[in-house]
């Protein structure tokens, strides 16, 4: 689905494309109709198509950040990346700034934006779509005073960009509001364990990623927990100049 996508986790783990969608303000009913798994999923990939048509471009400053909590210390690291996304050429990421120990930065923080770069590029192999996944529909409830349909997730074949669990679907436009999931595979040894938490944002009509939290147990002792605030968000009606 487009977030797009909504797509780092701890160790290359990557961020999974989503979008949210808004209801009518002052509706706090449940869905009017109840939907098959099968109509739901359906409705996602055709708004889905039409929302990546109509998101031309868009800015924004995230801001990383991970802890390690082990059996005598605690350390962490952040790093602000510029992101800008166009149409016509996708994501382009720029490290604005960085601080903590460098393994941290290199082998988490920066693994996460290698990873959403990478999943970017070829967007059918992680959508949330009937050829990765089988759905299961769950039932219904309000996501703040939306009314959402709540569905399972399993991934068809192992993958680190590809995830399981739990979604939460908007009922009026079909957009992903919420996620808790966890890596169809892991992406190494060590780790035993990653549950991640997605939450999104409204502006300017477009729902975009606002928040993922991570965390993450490790094999040998400790926790990592990793946390990406997506900013605000500047969006143009078209795309950068010159492009």
């Amino acid at each position: 689905m487009f977030f797009p996508g909504a797509r780092g986790i701890f160790a290359a783990a990557a961020i999974i494309a989503m979008a949210a969608a808004a209801w009518p303000e002052g509706d706090a009913t449940a869905p009017g109709s109840q939907l098959s798994a099968a109509q739901i999923v359906e409705q996602m990939q055709l708004h889905d198509q039409a929302r990546a048509q109509e998101l031309k471009h868009y800015h924004a400053l995230r801001h990383y950040q991970v802890e390690y909590h082990g059996y005598s210390a605690t350390v962490a690291a952040s790093m602000a990346v510029e992101v800008n996304y166009d149409i016509a050429t996708g994501k382009s990421f720029q490290i604005v700034s960085q601080s903590g120990p460098k393994f941290l930065v290199e082998k988490v923080l920066k693994r996460a934006v290698e990873s959403e770069k990478e999943a970017s590029e070829d967007r059918d192999a992680t959508a949330l779509t009937p050829a990765n996944y089988r759905f299961h529909l769950a039932g219904s409830e309000l996501i703040g005073s939306r009314p959402a349909y709540i569905l399972d997730v399993e991934p068809l074949v192992p993958s680190k960009f590809l995830y399981r669990g739990r979604i939460w679907v908007d009922a009026a436009e079909f957009s992903v509001v919420k996620m808790e999931t966890q890596p169809s595979k892991s992406p190494s040894f060590w780790i035993s364990r990653t549950l991640i938490e997605c939450t999104n944002t409204k502006t300017d009509g477009f729902w975009l990623p606002e928040k993922v939290r991570s965390e993450t147990s490790v094999r040998v002792g400790g926790a990592a927990v990793l946390t990406i605030d997506y900013g605000s968000y500047q969006i143009a009606a078209n795309s950068a100049p010159g492009r």
